[in-house]
């Protein structure tokens, strides 16, 4: 989508052209104006510096103490333990019954976590295992919880420069960061060893690379129309030169990142299709900026092919995360001989890993279509974004609090004031989105729906979900927010020359705008604070955590 403020003729007018380059054709203004992307030249001290505060300020959020509550809490029971077998020995090991481990899910978040076991160490009560770290020997709560903490710190990292990148403010990309840094929810799964923190991660990293691609292929049109080219022309005549050094390198780089989130959780295949489709939408925006005749024509047809490179780095990128599993041979499922009541595995050398490796992604299938016993902390999509049924990660009434009762949670719940925003969010980020036709909503809205409504569907069927589900959508999420205070902050720009506005006015509204959305912020950061203790598993009054219950039974 392109904005409708600056729609005009891609045709040269000698009264609002620019002189290009040494070609001696002049470039529209308002061409140019569309082609537009962010200088990363311009305040790139300032603007790294204060990316460097909101991601010290997540750091030391996510950091200090990660060793308690002590002990594995919640599915850290499974991934914990799988994580180090997969540096052990490069598949799923159970060490208490000595035989190879059956999970359903890809091995990728668990070699993430198992990278901090290996680093500072490991101890299973259970199975006995216990092995020193191999750069310092910590906690062993520490070790596995790692992984998480370092994917929690990077995503705010990524989040501030994706929104820099978007909105063209570093104040506006910071304010997405602190608020993703002071959400409880994200707060938790960055202190938990679980997988859902790395699929976030690595979902917004493929995002980032496609932002990224889009500015550069915009700046290439622009770089070809400077010099001269004709893009009413038909053929290659009509379009940028195609050189290795023009190829869509960080769309191919998106390949890769939606391959590893694959290879964390199936569920990052629900980005796929919509991110595929953001990138044909922005060919042909620029394509149509540019004034070429048959924009979507010519974009699927010089897209399609490198849609598909993508595809098949993604597919192998996926494969090459099992190495561990088809390189050894004790894996679950890895050799027919173990197995001989499933026909289908092969011992075929090669040919007979890829067809086991099939066989096991079937049964994994089959579990995830099945799955759907009751749990205590259930919950249907459209609960999570009104925290409906928060998941309680740890609980214990052990501990000294100078109160006769106490207690001590760590509680899957996002920071409220901040998710009770995210409906009306969405709501205007659509309504501006389409009143402005920004390309910048229609992402947002697009990767949100990438996220949610696929879980909709399975809830018909019944499928036990958990709100952790939704973790992949909560900085898309966070983008809406930060969207809607930049649209009160900023003003949209005035298309009424004829009648230019008071500049005290538009002084005044900022400043107002600025003050409204700075107060918000505030408002999120004292939330959280208050609901801290319950996201870290403090030990409090039992009266001060029940203060903290605001839904009564459905956060308890």
């Amino acid at each position: 989508m392109t904005s409708a403020s600056t729609a005009q003729s891609a045709n040269p007018d000698p009264s609002t052209t620019d002189r290009g380059d040494g070609a001696g054709r002049g470039l529209p203004a308002a061409v140019r104006r569309r082609l537009a992307t962010v200088d990363d030249r311009i305040g790139r001290g300032q603007a790294w510096l204060a990316t460097a505060v909101v991601v010290a300020i997540a750091a030391i959020l996510r950091f200090v103490g990660l060793s308690f509550p002590p002990g594995k809490i919640f599915d850290e029971t499974y991934y914990a333990k799988d994580a180090y077998g997969l540096i052990d020995r490069g598949f799923e090991w159970n060490y208490k019954d000595n035989g190879p481990s059956y999970v359903v899910h890809p091995p990728l978040g668990k070699w993430m976590i198992g990278i901090g076991e290996w680093a500072f160490g490991y101890q299973d009560a259970d199975s006995g295992v216990s092995v020193p770290g191999h750069l310092m020997t910590t906690s062993p709560e520490f070790g596995w919880r790692f992984g998480a903490a370092v994917a929690g710190t990077l995503s705010v990292l990524l989040l501030v420069r994706i929104g820099r990148r978007m909105f063209r403010s570093t104040v506006l990309g910071c304010a997405a960061g602190l608020l993703l840094a002071l959400d409880g929810y994200h707060l938790v799964l960055s202190r938990t060893a679980i997988l859902d923190i790395f699929l976030l991660l690595l979902v917004l990293a493929a995002f980032g690379a496609l932002v990224l691609d889009r500015d550069a292929r915009r700046r290439r049109w622009a770089r070809a129309l400077e010099g001269g080219l004709d893009p009413t022309q038909p053929g290659r005549a009509g379009r940028p030169s195609s050189g290795w050094r023009d190829w869509p390198w960080w769309r191919l780089a998106a390949g890769v990142l939606l391959g590893c989130a694959c290879s964390v959780k199936w569920s990052a295949l629900y980005f796929v299709p919509a991110f595929a489709l953001l990138v044909l939408l922005w060919e042909v925006g620029v394509r149509r900026s540019s004034g070429v005749r048959r924009p979507w024509r010519d974009a699927v047809l010089d897209e399609l092919p490198w849609l598909l490179a993508a595809g098949v780095l993604m597919l192998v990128t996926y494969v090459a995360t099992w190495s561990g599993w088809l390189l050894g041979q004790d894996g679950y499922y890895r050799l027919a001989e173990r197995y001989p009541n499933n026909p289908e595995l092969s011992d075929t050398p090669f040919v007979g890993a890829l067809i086991n490796l099939w066989e096991y992604h079937k049964a994994a299938y089959g579990f995830h279509t099945q799955l759907d016993d009751p749990h205590k902390y259930q919950s249907w999509p459209w609960q999570w974004l009104l925290l409906g049924r928060p998941v309680a990660f740890h609980w214990s009434g052990d501990g000294s609090c100078g109160a006769p009762s106490c207690a001590s949670e760590v509680l899957l719940l996002g920071t409220p004031l901040l998710w009770w925003s995210f409906l009306p969010a969405l709501a205007a980020t659509a309504w501006l989105g389409l009143a402005r036709r920004d390309w910048r909503a229609g992402a947002i809205l697009l990767s949100v729906a990438a996220g949610l409504l696929p879980w909709f569907w399975f809830a018909l069927d019944g499928r036990t979900m958990f709100s952790f589900y939704a973790a992949p959508a909560v900085p898309f999420l966070v983008l809406a927010v930060v969207y809607v205070l930049g649209a009160i902050a900023t003003p949209a720009p005035v298309t009424n020359t004829a009648a230019p506005p008071d500049p005290q006015q538009v002084h005044d509204r900022r400043l107002v705008g600025g003050i409204i959305a700075g107060a918000y912020v505030l408002l999120v950061a004292l939330c959280f604070a208050y609901f801290y203790p319950i996201f870290v598993g403090r030990v409090l009054p039992y009266a001060d955590w029940s203060a903290r219950m605001w839904l009564d039974g459905r956060w308890i």
